[in-house]
């Protein structure tokens, strides 16, 4: 039984043609088909030439975006000592060292959307596995979330900094900016993750790497991207 879908989709979904877009044009699209009556997350899904079932074929990275996401992100610190007070005066939203340790293993409070920790804590921080991984929101010195410096890493993800990594399909997922964006900014933090995610090549991938882009909102139509964003991402 094929699931239906809303006259309102499906009015959005008719103003895509069949045909791949470039992407200032995929930009103006995915607005002007626009009917949900909040400011939708613009998303950018890339279908990559990779196995994720092998771990040197895993592709994972950050990155920050030029314009940011249009809304501020809530950042928790783990830390101890003067680093805590780093992680205040920065601005995170949420400090505490075992006490906030306890509280997320105890709780399971997971009220914020990017966990740092300090190296010093990690040891504590691991055992928040359960809590924190299914939530993406366990602290990893790749992604920059765990370090000293916990004054930058603060900084960094409040101006717009994110993360991305293959799922079990080979997708992936990265949002680039809100639907009221002005098109360009879109653009721009879209050519961004895009070169982000060519540069993360990994050496062990064979073959064609980037096998598809598509942009789309949350509630608005997919529209594929044609591959001369991947070959200028590529340049860049």
């Amino acid at each position: 039984m094929s699931q239906k879908i809303s006259k309102n989709l499906a009015k959005a979904r008719a103003l895509v043609e069949l045909r791949p877009y470039h992407l200032s044009e995929a930009v103006p699209l995915l607005q002007k088909a626009k009917y949900a009556k909040f400011d939708e997350t613009v998303d950018l899904t890339l279908r990559l030439g990779v196995d994720p079932k092998h771990a040197d074929q895993m592709v994972r990275g950050t990155v920050v975006l030029p314009h940011g996401l249009g809304k501020s992100k809530t950042v928790a610190v783990i830390a101890s000592g003067d680093k805590i007070r780093d992680a205040e005066a920065a601005g995170a939203d949420f400090v505490g060292g075992e006490d906030m340790v306890e509280k997320i293993q105890k709780e399971g409070w997971t009220e914020f959307d990017a966990l740092i920790a300090t190296p010093d804590m990690m040891k504590s921080v691991g055992r928040l596995g359960k809590v924190l991984g299914p939530r993406g929101l366990m602290p990893n010195p790749k992604t920059g979330t765990v370090t000293t410096d916990v004054a930058s890493a603060i900084r960094e993800i409040k101006a717009g900094k994110v993360e991305y990594r293959t799922d079990k399909t080979a997708l992936v997922h990265v949002p680039v900016g809100k639907l009221s964006f002005d098109p360009q900014k879109l653009v721009e933090n879209a050519q961004t993750v895009i070169s982000s995610v060519v540069k993360a090549k990994p050496s062990a991938a064979k073959g064609k790497y980037i096998k598809g882009i598509t942009l789309s909102s949350t509630m608005g139509p997919g529209i594929p991207l044609d591959e001369a964003a991947a070959e200028l991402a590529g340049k860049a």
